[in-house]
């Protein structure tokens, strides 16, 4: 019977993890759509990434209170500090400041799709800085760097063999709608730059946040202090650019401010305390496979809503990006690893960046 009732446990645990993982692809899908539409209400991008800072980092502090408070105990250096303040500038305000640029250019969907580039992103820059071996003789190595050509091969795919599709009454977008093609197309470029850009800098994010992690193993609380600072961050550069804290646009009312608070802030933050969650339970592939979902939620939320829908470019380029990410997670999933114990502490002599997520 005890068996039994863990078995009875175990099964309803890995029912929620799935369900809740595809519910928060679902969230986040239906986010970028909200956001598409906020900036074409008029919403300065820099005043969107300052809010959602700060309202992220109220929402993520009860949690890291809760389940990460006993490892606070650490010594601050300067170090810690130094990445701790990278880490907010790029994760934060250059990161999410390129993203929605990328959005306002060119479309959800592409938006969703474009961070699936980011495993394998993550092995060739934690490779190239010795974070992750890798060996010419190792097929799952190979396969790593295959499902990133891949997905790189999609990114060019999505930029070079998509048009702009026309802006929605919904959306209006001048620089579709009433710029001439050539433009248009110009704009499109520039935008999936934008978004491969902002994926580059949350790849290199990511490898320093596992640096990071070795000597404050505190997800959440790192999440919580680098969205406050880079919250920060962008109100400051905000005020220099602009002179003062400026939403952008005299018609945007209280009531979409607040919704921007609830879905970019609580939710998304909640979403986010789950993810890391679940990365601890379960380690960063089974989270990274669920990623696609996000690109599908967009894609079909933005035909319904907006009527806009992917070209044969943005399609082929969206299916080598599953693929090639499937690969990398493949690879990942099932890379041997040599175990040897050196002073007490179990260590393996082929690295994965991700690994200080699971302490």
């Amino acid at each position: 019977m005890l068996m039994l009732g863990r078995a009875t446990g175990n099964w309803v645990e890995e029912m929620l993890l799935i369900s809740g993982l595809l519910a928060v692809q679902c969230i986040m899908g239906f986010y970028v759509i909200f956001v598409n539409r906020v900036l074409a209400l008029g919403v300065n991008p820099l005043f969107l990434v300052a809010l959602t800072g700060s309202t992220s980092a109220v929402a993520l502090l009860p949690f890291a209170v809760a389940l990460e408070r006993k490892k606070w105990n650490i010594k601050i250096t300067p170090v810690l500090v130094a990445q701790m303040v990278t880490l907010s500038l790029g994760g934060m305000t250059i990161f999410q400041l390129l993203m929605l640029i990328g959005i306002e250019k060119t479309s959800p969907t592409i938006a969703s799709a474009m961070p699936n580039l980011s495993p394998g992103l993550i092995f060739i820059i934690a490779a190239c800085l010795g974070f992750e071996k890798f060996e010419k003789q190792c097929k799952y190595s190979k396969a790593k760097i295959l499902g990133t050509l891949v997905c790189l091969g999609g990114v060019m795919a999505m930029s070079f063999l998509q048009s702009p599709p026309p802006a929605s009454p919904q959306l209006n977008k001048p620089h579709f709608g009433e710029n001439t093609n050539s433009y248009g197309y110009y704009d499109w470029m520039l935008g999936c730059f934008y978004l491969f850009a902002g994926v580059v800098i949350l790849s290199c994010n990511s490898v320093l946040q596992a640096a990071t992690l070795v000597n404050f193993p505190a997800p959440l609380s790192i999440c919580t202090v680098t969205s406050m600072m880079g919250s920060m961050f962008t109100a400051i550069v905000l005020f220099i650019m602009k002179g003062k804290i400026d939403i952008g646009s005299p018609d945007i009312g209280i009531m979409l401010i607040g919704e921007i608070c609830l879905l970019g802030g609580v939710v998304i933050g909640a979403c986010i305390a789950f993810q890391v969650w679940c990365v601890r339970k379960k380690g960063p592939v089974l989270v990274s496979i669920f990623s696609p979902v996000q690109t599908v939620c967009s894609t079909i939320l933005s035909a319904v809503f907006y009527h806009q829908m992917i070209g044969l470019g943005s399609f082929v380029g969206i299916v080598l990006m599953f693929c090639g990410l499937y690969v990398v997670l493949w690879a990942k999933n099932n890379e041997t690893h040599d175990v040897s114990i050196e002073d007490g502490i179990l260590v393996s002599s082929v690295g994965d960046v991700e690994k200080p997520l699971l302490s």
